[in-house]
């Protein structure tokens, strides 16, 4: 057997692993002694002033090669509007949608009013991507097909675009369990 000593088999054929700025240590440091060089070289010329135009123009020269070195950012992908309303992309975002979270669970309202929507139109999105069905002109095929289990049947009543939100108030909205079962539903559609 050829190779290495002690790797047997495909692990013999793949890359080393990345090491960052470990694998540019030696020209880091190579560098640093350059400009080491070249500060005491503007202290003797010029004292003081030249170690610091020394400084300033190894630092801008730092700066463009890291520049040039750096790999580029990835372009930002292309957000449809629905997805901009599913995933908040800001921190102000986030905290928004998990306070809508907390507000459908303990109002009816607050959850007819935001979290059931956005629950229709993932479920509208699963039913006509995977199964070619429309939510809004077949909605008893989109019943069968979300309610397919028997402890599915009361997810209905969660989701269903025909019912009339509330409008007396409730002391409580979705469940969490019922919204944990919705959302496992929702994924496995």
């Amino acid at each position: 057997m050829t190779g290495m000593p002690g790797v047997t088999g495909p692990a013999q054929d793949t890359d080393p692993p990345d090491d960052g700025w470990r694998a540019a240590a030696p020209e880091i440091c190579i560098a640093a002694v350059v400009v080491a060089v070249a500060a005491a070289a503007g202290y003797a010329a010029a004292g003081l002033p030249g170690v610091t135009v020394v400084v300033l123009i190894a630092a801008a020269v730092a700066l463009l090669v890291l520049r040039v070195l750096a790999p580029p950012a990835a372009a930002p992908q292309a957000r449809r509007p629905a997805d901009a309303e599913a995933l908040p992309a800001t921190f102000t975002g986030y905290w928004r949608k998990r306070s809508g979270l907390a507000d459908a669970t303990g109002s009816m309202t607050a959850y007819d009013a935001e979290l059931r929507g956005t629950l229709q139109h993932l479920l509208a999105a699963r039913l006509a991507e995977r199964h070619g069905v429309s939510l809004r002109d077949d909605p008893d095929a989109a019943r069968r097909l979300l309610c397919s289990g028997p402890r599915d049947g009361a997810l209905w009543y969660w989701i269903d675009p025909a019912r009339p939100p509330v409008t007396k108030e409730r002391r409580s909205g979705i469940p969490p369990r019922t919204l944990a079962r919705l959302l496992d539903r929702l994924e496995r559609l």
